[in-house]
């Protein structure tokens, strides 16, 4: 995959984080979604691919822009055929409230390699590099503890559990503390948290818990970049979600998705920007002036670079950033 396209990727996510992010603190989460959508699709246009959005907005009758199945790219009989995940604001409580960890993200992969994942939700844990291979979701919290704390070489009451901060979770917060390790909720944003485990100095050992799906198969294709492993079961609610797994090819609900079930193949990018400051990446900066600066890091699999951009904006040579 032309190695170029990873910077553009990197051009798209800035353009969400920089419309999203006017938004931080004013109340107003779809206001600051819809921005993150325009300034991406925006973006998207200019870019020489045939791309297909995988993940996305929603449904093609729920969502007017970056919905699933739209055509992306200014596609040519050359373009490279790339399956797309998007979530332009992940975190848009975080956003309307101002508070931390909302990023913008995309993952793109050859056609077919990303899994069209149904919006409900998932069962799922990540772990960075050094646990990769000692988990599993079919484990008890507590024996994925105690091989965390093996492969880490850290006592258990060392290690980080991070996950949504959600009623949901009780009984899992619960068996954590009672196992003796340490708990980090976060209020929203779960990619952000997944790609936290394979970073030392965040500090976090393992995310577990219950989130959404398309998020899930755009952390997946993250955490493969920097090796570090991540595993999800769809986790239905209703007869209609079921029938809706089937219909999307998705036949054994119970199945543990690993890796390669959610992004296939060695040719996956990821890039995300910060929206609001966060332990992955800062928040946007408005300067004066009309200049601002974002934060980014970009990877690829291929070659596992992790790239931290940090870029200065001058908003008035852009006519698509005008307020």
């Amino acid at each position: 995959m032309d190695r170029n396209l990873a910077l553009n990727l990197v051009r798209v996510t800035e353009a969400a984080a920089l419309h999203s992010a006017r938004h931080l603190g004013r109340g107003q989460k779809n206001m600051a979604d819809q921005a993150a959508v325009d300034g991406m699709r925006r973006m998207f246009d200019t870019l020489s691919i045939d791309g297909v959005v995988v993940i996305g907005e929603g449904e093609m009758d729920e969502a007017p822009m970056l919905y699933i199945g739209e055509q992306i790219g200014k596609a040519t009989k050359d373009s490279i055929k790339l399956d797309i995940a998007v979530d332009p604001l992940d975190g848009t409580t975080a956003v309307a409230k101002g508070l931390s960890n909302a990023i913008s993200v995309v993952a793109v992969a050859p056609r077919g390699c990303l899994l069209h994942a149904p919006d409900m939700y998932m069962d799922k844990i990540a772990v960075g590099p050094r646990a990769a291979g000692k988990i599993s979701l079919n484990s008890p919290i507590e024996e994925n503890l105690k091989n965390l704390s093996q492969a880490l070489n850290k006592d258990i009451s060392d290690i980080t559990v991070t996950m949504l901060d959600r009623p949901r979770h009780e009984e899992l917060i619960n068996k954590v503390r009672k196992a003796g390790a340490r708990i980090k909720l976060f209020q929203d944003g779960d990619v952000a948290a997944a790609i936290a485990t394979c970073f030392e100095d965040s500090g976090v050992d393992v995310m577990v818990g219950i989130g959404g799906a398309p998020e899930g198969v755009i952390a997946a294709a993250a955490l493969k970049c920097m090796g570090g492993e991540f595993q999800g079961r769809l986790y239905p609610m209703n007869d209609d979600e079921k029938v809706r797994c089937t219909k999307m090819g998705i036949c054994n609900i119970e199945k543990i998705l690993s890796m390669d079930d959610l992004a296939k193949g060695n040719e996956i990018i990821f890039a995300a920007t910060g929206i609001s400051n966060g332990e992955l990446l800062k928040g946007v900066v408005y300067y004066e002036n009309n200049m601002a600066k974002t934060y980014s890091v970009v990877m690829r699999s291929e070659t596992g670079t992790i790239r931290f951009i940090e870029a200065i904006h001058r908003l008035d040579k852009k006519p698509e950033y005008a307020k």
